[in-house]
């Protein structure tokens, strides 16, 4: 029987010739992530082992990202407690202020994750680096704990469902409304605990940023982890960033799936995830009918804080203004992505259009600050996530978009199509 593009990935790094859905596996790792909100507690469960060094001080990576610059007294000691234990144990890969992104844009850019690796985040959006043909999948913090002790994790081998993306895209629909598409189509639990393997012609037309968008999504469909091949675009991008030899796995032809899904890429519109859930997906078309007055828009996040994201954002923000009741956050999710947006001038767009262009931080996508939503405050955002009070109070809605969409919404004061501005 046939594996897929995870199994065999798993398979390679437990030591064993093949594994099926459902296995239990010890397999090897080659990178353990942690931030400076579940670092500050996997290094309590870390020192219960008895470690006196991590495993690999080159493959343990933290990045201070969520709460950084410190909101307030808590986030500065939890960062305090991440430095002091990177700077005891050397590790090599530690990013604070200054040095930090958004980790699952950090890591891809220095180079850190590859083609072929298995890499754990205490971060549900760890996920993000399937789009590079790796194995990557978020944990609790005391699975990073013991990932930084011995370099070494349990998985059960996930079952996987297949999408065949054909056709080409129309103009303003990215990845991010191809991957809203889908959890709307099957659900916040229709991929639960597997493996969401993207393939098809239409992979041609999806940049880097664009699979980056639709790996970090597919937790949102319950999946364990979300991966592309890793073709000549994949291990080119990773060459580019000085990663290590690309490791290439491809399905095999008798791979068993539980379902195929095809997806016409050329049929696909602008998407909007409305509230509470990501899979309350409509139309940009449906919700411009619905005249869904704003009062934020944040462009950034591990989801869509890109380039590419920015150059977007930038195209339609240029020579315009954002809508005097909308408050616009732009967000680069890095540092390297920010001295990219001066330098080809992005930065000045955003800023004449109106819109506030922020450090990199996941701030506002978790509530945590630089964005936070009023009492029956809406926002259209470029994150992952839009559950009950993701972005501040309990009665504020959140409507996920793509950074098209949300550019336009906040020069309309609404949510609207790039193609009426």
């Amino acid at each position: 029987m046939g594996m897929t593009m995870t199994q065999k990935i798993l398979a390679s790094h437990a030591g064993l010739e093949s594994v099926r859905a459902g296995q239990l596996i010890e397999a090897n790792l080659d990178i353990v992530m942690g931030n400076d909100i579940t670092t500050a507690v996997a290094i309590k469960e870390f020192a219960k082992t008895g470690a006196k060094s991590v495993f690999d001080k080159e493959k343990v990576v933290i990045v201070l990202d969520h709460f950084t610059p410190n909101k307030d007294i808590k986030a500065a000691e939890q960062c305090k407690c991440s430095r002091e234990f990177a700077h005891e144990k050397e590790i090599k890969n530690f990013f604070d202020v200054g040095q930090m992104g958004i980790e699952h844009a950090l890591l891809p850019e220095k180079g850190i994750v590859s083609p072929g690796q298995i890499i754990i985040g205490a971060d549900s959006h760890t996920c993000t680096y399937g789009a590079l043909g790796a194995f990557s999948t978020g944990v609790g913090s005391t699975d990073m704990a013991i990932g930084m002790a011995t370099g070494r994790a349990w998985f059960k081998v996930p079952a996987a469902i297949k999408f065949v993306l054909t056709g080409k895209p129309a103009p303003y629909v990215s990845g991010k409304d191809v991957i809203l598409h889908i959890i709307g189509k099957i659900g916040v639990d229709g991929a639960l605990y597997k493996s969401m393997e993207f393939v098809g012609d239409g992979l041609n037309y999806l940049s880097m940023d664009d699979r980056f968008t639709m790996a970090n999504m597919a937790i949102e469909a319950g999946a364990k982890n979300g991966i592309f091949p890793a073709d000549d675009r994949a291990c080119e991008y990773a060459k580019e960033h000085g990663a290590k030899e690309p490791v290439r796995f491809e399905a095999d032809p008798d791979a068993v799936y539980d379902e195929v899904i095809t997806i016409d890429l050329s049929a696909l519109r602008p998407t909007i995830s409305y509230p509470h859930l990501p899979e309350n997906t409509k139309t940009v078309d449906e919700a411009e009918k619905d005249h869904v007055v704003i009062d934020q828009v944040v462009i950034g996040s591990c989801t869509n804080g890109r380039l590419e994201d920015m150059k977007i954002a930038a195209d339609i923000l240029r020579g315009r203004q954002v809508n005097k009741n909308v408050r616009t956050i732009v967000i680069p999710a890095t540092q390297q992505i920010y001295l990219d947006c001066i330098k080809l001038g992005y930065a000045e767009d955003i800023v004449r259009a109106g819109a506030v262009l922020s450090t990199p931080t996941c701030g506002p996508c978790l509530g945590g600050h630089m964005g936070i939503l009023a009492s029956k405050e809406r926002c259209v955002s470029t994150t992952n996530r839009n559950f009950v009070g993701r972005m501040g109070a309990k009665d504020s809605e959140v409507y996920l978009a793509s950074p098209a969409v949300a550019a336009a919404s906040a020069i309309a004061g609404y949510i609207t199509s790039p193609e009426n501005i």
